[in-house]
């Protein structure tokens, strides 16, 4: 008689119950939006509740692995239903996708797509992204993908609905194609991350093109030491290549982990054939990529090459206000700004070549975090959203699994005399200070930066005891050059539309002061309540700073 197969690991019937258990976040929303608008949708989630109870059960009951593998197939088809079903009630999509599907649709009409302003897309609860000069970012500002895939399902409706179809496709393929590749008692690890909490469905349902990018960089993440084994791509590497270079063309986060890709697969390579047949393997993977970029791209580079490539080298060059999760919070919330803004770019790509740099030097140990390390540098810039790297996370789920420290055992290290010596271990320490200080010395400079204009508040008209209809303010320039200050007055986080300048100079000269007037944008300010912190901010351009003030006395005072 044969032998019962062995039951499956505890640690699996955990993992599996933790992504049937992360399906329930964000489902009642969705379910009570649906009851009194679209009863077919709520009793298709309430049969979803009904599947997560079941594998919820079954995950800890089954005996065989096969069967534990039945319910994660069953997990994950509950998961892509609900994904569905929050789409139905909600597709309109965010700013992004308002800007790609007004993108597709200029596309289908044969006219240009980038440098070309949109301003009738935002306002009425649509985000602006305000920008240092005072205006705002109302063009398109990624590569092309996107409004490609969006362009065939313009008939689905008005609004960003095509862009977030897109996304929200693009997030249920790269689930299902990360599912299946995973071994499979790491599978339910994929629909947790990729599915369950909230996260990354509501990014697709807001039409953001990074998540076109994610589903990918997917295949090429998963076994990426792989690439290139015994010398030769084969299809799978062209494959994987081919993925990078449409990850590129979709959106410029990707562009940020190829660097660290190409090392590695470099490394890795190099450790198994040497130098020349290393160098030759990450050539051929490059140029792949590279290749289909291009095609993606050919289009508009020969129909508008100077606002396509400004465009879709935008969100590098926009000079976007502060915002995000990042060191930028100093300046933006802690103290009254900083005359040194800049040097919060500098921290970051500093930050980002120092880590590349380590990776090169150290791939035996690092290699396994290549999918995370190039996000750090965010975390220093002038825009440090946490959807920088949180979109990306089910890429570190990937390489987990796939790529583990035994994958980087033989990777080659290049080890400069100083790093191999009698005293390596204290000279590999002040190597990685070495290239990480910088970063960060720039980054305590911005924060430490003094806000170069004192503002306060003189005179504030009030047609309604809530409302505010003009300010009118002292302006002080402290600094030794002469800047051209942008004024808006801000609640909690994020930057409001900027006030119109009624009356004051456009340039306060340095060592100088001025009265300034200004107006709402949209006529009258609404006060918040009597405990909100209200705080006058100026931006200014050339260069970069903002000064802030609390405000929240003298605005409410009758003037």
């Amino acid at each position: 008689m044969s032998a019962a197969p062995p039951p499956p690991a505890q640690w699996h019937r955990v993992l599996t119950l933790l992504a049937d258990i992360s399906l329930l976040i964000g489902t009642r929303s969705v379910w009570t939006s649906a009851a009194s608008h679209r009863p077919a949708v709520a009793a298709v989630i309430s049969v979803c509740y009904a599947s997560i109870l079941a594998c919820g059960v079954l995950a800890l009951v089954v005996r065989r692995a096969r069967s534990l593998a039945r319910v994660d197939l069953c997990v994950l088809v509950t998961g892509v239903t609900l994904v569905l079903c929050a789409w139905v009630m909600l597709h309109n999509g965010s700013d992004e996708a308002l800007l790609t599907t007004q993108a597709a649709r200029e596309l289908a009409a044969g006219r240009p797509v980038y440098g070309q302003p949109w301003p009738w897309l935002f306002g009425h609860g649509v985000a602006l992204t305000p920008t240092v000069t005072g205006g705002y970012d109302l063009t398109y500002g990624y590569p092309p993908l996107a409004p490609l895939l969006a362009a065939p399902l313009l008939w689905l409706g008005h609004g960003g609905t095509p862009a977030t179809a897109v996304s929200t496709g693009a997030l249920i393929t790269g689930t299902v194609v990360l599912w299946r590749m995973l071994p499979a008692p790491w599978r339910s690890a994929a629909t947790m991350v990729c599915l369950g909490f909230g996260m990354l469905p509501s990014y697709g349902r807001l039409g953001y093109p990074a998540i076109v990018a994610l589903a990918l960089l997917v295949p090429v993440v998963v076994r990426w030491p792989r690439t290139g084994e015994g010398g030769r791509l084969g299809a799978a590497g062209l494959a994987r290549a081919a993925c990078l270079g449409a990850a590129c063309a979709a959106q410029q986060l990707p562009w940020f982990l190829a660097p660290f890709l190409l090392a590695g697969i470099y490394a890795v390579r190099r450790g198994e054939l040497g130098g020349r047949a290393a160098a030759l393997v990450a050539l051929r993977f490059a140029g792949a990529a590279a290749t289909v970029w291009l095609l993606i791209n050919m289009y508009f580079l020969v129909s508008e090459p100077g606002t396509w490539l400004t465009g879709i080298a935008l969100p590098l060059t926009q000079g976007a206000v502060l915002h995000g999760q990042g060191v930028v919070d100093v300046s933006l919330y802690l103290t009254n700004g900083s005359d040194r803004l800049d040097w919060y770019s500098h921290a970051s790509l500093l930050l980002f070549a120092g880590l590349l740099v380590l990776f090169v030097l150290f791939v035996r140990r690092l290699g396994p975090a290549a999918t995370v390390l190039p996000w750090c540098a965010f975390y220093l810039a002038t825009r440090s959203q946490d959807g920088y790297y949180l979109m990306m996370t089910p890429l570190w789920l990937a390489a987990a699994v796939t790529a583990p420290a035994s994958a980087f055992a033989r990777a080659w290290q290049p080890r400069p005399r100083p790093l191999s010596g009698p005293r390596r271990r204290p000279a590999r320490f002040a190597a990685a200070a070495l290239l990480l200080v910088p970063a960060l010395t720039c980054a305590v400079v911005a924060a430490t930066g003094t806000p170069p204009l004192r503002m306060q508040v003189t005179a504030a008209r009030h047609p309604t005891p809530g409302t505010v209809s003009r300010l009118t303010l002292q302006v002080t320039n402290t600094a030794g050059t002469a800047l051209a200050p942008h004024f808006t007055l801000t609640l909690g986080q994020g930057m409001d539309p900027y006030w119109r300048i009624v009356r004051g100079p456009r340039t306060l000269p340095a060592h100088s002061t001025a009265r300034y007037e200004l107006r709402p944008p949209s006529g009258r300010f609404r006060l918040p309540g009597p405990h909100a912190r209200i705080r006058l901010r100026a931006f200014t351009a050339s260069p970069q700073t903002l000064s802030s003030a609390d405000v929240q006395g003298e605005i409410r005072r009758p003037g």
